[in-house]
């Protein structure tokens, strides 16, 4: 059985052109409504199989036992840390440190959209690579594995990350610089001042309301909300209803002026704002006075 290309933009034909490495360099990223999607394949399959048949395990999540996921998780690439939390969504932030990467991973449960807020990087699967840089969104398929290299010598790659269903453990690691390969989810967390307090309206819901540079700024807005002030709501709208959560396809809207899609008006969405620069000019303007 032949292998597939291994990522497309969602909603356009592959294109067959797996036996040139290059063709897998996305040189412009597509808008934002045009997630470029990473399929499994056939290596992807073998490289799972191996592993499962060494003793590879894809834990599951335990919320007694594994309160440290509410802490900030270093890394040996960098550190990331949740920001929002349900029975079915989980969301988190992650910074990449310049010149470092992540281990070449697999999810075999849970579907994962990568959201790129700054920081320029490519994303590496078994077939090829995704250049990527803000604006830019991945949609990668349950077993897909992929990993994420910042190139910038000086800037933090940062990125947001969505996966349904939620369980940080579902993590097989086949590559890794770090001499991770083989391991499962770091059981370590550094306690923060801020904990995620509860969503009083969602079930079993728990959020952050910025980030720790206080750069985001994550709150719950309505369908309706997002329909009359679209670009004020956030620079990634997350869908937080079951439809939308149960579909392959989940809709993340975002602000771009070409991503024209209607929000689903009986739908609660994250909104994730980026407010870093608006904070800087207030405070240099307050600075002047």
């Amino acid at each position: 059985m032949p292998d597939h290309t291994r990522w497309r933009v969602a909603d356009t034909p592959l294109r067959s052109e797996r036996n040139d490495r290059s063709s897998h360099l996305a040189q412009k990223p597509p808008s934002p409504h045009r997630p470029i999607q990473v399929d499994v394949t056939d290596a992807d399959i073998a490289a799972l199989t191996s592993l499962l048949r060494r003793g590879g395990r894809a834990g599951n999540e335990n919320d007694e036992a594994q309160s440290h996921l509410q802490e900030l998780i270093p890394k040996p690439w960098g550190e990331e840390y949740r920001v929002y939390v349900d029975d079915f969504l989980d969301v988190w932030h992650l910074q990449i440190s310049p010149g470092q990467a992540t281990s070449i991973h697999a999810h075999p449960r849970k579907m994962t959209y990568l959201l790129w807020l700054s920081g320029t990087g490519v994303t590496h699967t078994l077939s090829g690579a995704i250049e990527v840089r803000e604006g830019t969104v991945l949609h990668i398929r349950r077993g897909a594995f992929h990993s994420t290299q910042n190139v910038s010598a000086v800037e933090p790659l940062r990125i947001i990350e969505v996966e349904t269903p939620r369980n940080k453990y579902d993590l097989l690691r086949l590559r890794d610089g770090y001499d991770r390969a083989g391991t499962g989810y770091e059981q370590i967390g550094r306690r923060l001042a801020d904990a995620p307090r509860r969503v009083s309206f969602l079930p079993n819901a728990w959020m952050r309301r910025a980030s720790l540079d206080s750069d985001l700024a994550f709150d719950i807005v309505s369908g309706m909300d997002v329909h009359y002030r679209r670009r004020s709501a956030g620079t990634y709208l997350v869908p937080l209803g079951i439809a939308e959560i149960l579909s392959d396809r989940m809709a993340i809207l975002s602000d771009h002026p070409d991503d024209t899609r209607s929000p689903n008006l009986d739908c609660y969405y994250l909104g994730i704002r980026q407010v870093g620069l608006i904070n800087h000019a207030t405070n240099a303007a307050q600075g002047e006075s």
